[in-house]
């Protein structure tokens, strides 16, 4: 069976050159790719999720196969309402597999969704949300890290 429509799930807080990277990649697998910005009320973001879903869709805005959406709740029930039986997640690490194959287990074991992993290109590999705010948060330039006009949103959000 072919599958013509996967999830790509993650907070995006905010969205690097990793993550446009797997999005990019998976657009080249899947028809059409659902970048689902989940809402985690536990964590403080940088932006709000109207505001990750607006980043989003500008960056991807010439996919027109790509469709931006938050989400709160459990994935796999997501999913299901969108129409989707295939999760995409991207690995930077061995570490990030030991996690997200615990979590592909438990989605399979809930759903029957399967989960497939694309590692992050190598000069990627290194990044993560968390690390880009620590960086910028310090003075660092986000310029490489992060899509450009994500680097000018973070810039204004530190200087208000």
């Amino acid at each position: 069976m072919r599958v013509a429509k996967a999830v790509c799930p993650g907070s995006f807080d905010p969205p690097t050159n990793g993550h446009m990277d797997v999005i990019r990649r998976s657009l080249s697998l899947f028809e059409t790719v659902v970048v689902a910005v989940i809402r985690n009320v536990s964590k403080k973001p940088m932006f709000s999720s109207e505001e990750r879903v607006e980043m989003l869709r500008d960056l991807l805005a010439a996919e027109p196969r790509a469709e931006v959406v938050a989400f709160d709740g459990l994935l796999v029930d997501f999913a299901r309402a969108q129409g989707v039986n295939v999760v995409v997640k991207g690995l930077r690490a061995v570490s990030d597999f030991d996690y997200e194959l615990q979590m592909a287990q438990m989605n399979h074991g809930l759903s029957g969704i399967d989960t497939v992993f694309i590692p992050t290109s190598p000069e990627h590999a290194y990044l993560s949300s968390s690390l880009v705010k620590e960086v910028g948060s310090l003075g660092g330039s986000v310029s490489g890290l992060v899509p450009g006009r994500v680097a000018d949103l973070m810039k204004e959000r530190w200087s208000e």
